[in-house]
């Protein structure tokens, strides 16, 4: 019994590594989702920028 206890553990303790690794790889994408946001947008208004230079 004291094994099976032992097992159930750390399989719940491998299942939150897993989960807080998957959170982890979420806020990356979500970081660059909006990084790749902002440089669209960066570009377009220096695209307009420089249309109305010439």
């Amino acid at each position: 019994m004291p094994d099976l206890i032992h097992d159930l553990v750390n399989d719940r303790i491998q299942t939150l590594h897993r989960e807080a690794e998957e959170q982890r790889l979420v806020l990356r994408v979500t970081r660059v989702q909006r990084a790749r946001r902002k440089v669209k947008r960066a570009n377009e208004r220096l695209h307009e920028a420089l249309s109305r230079q010439v």
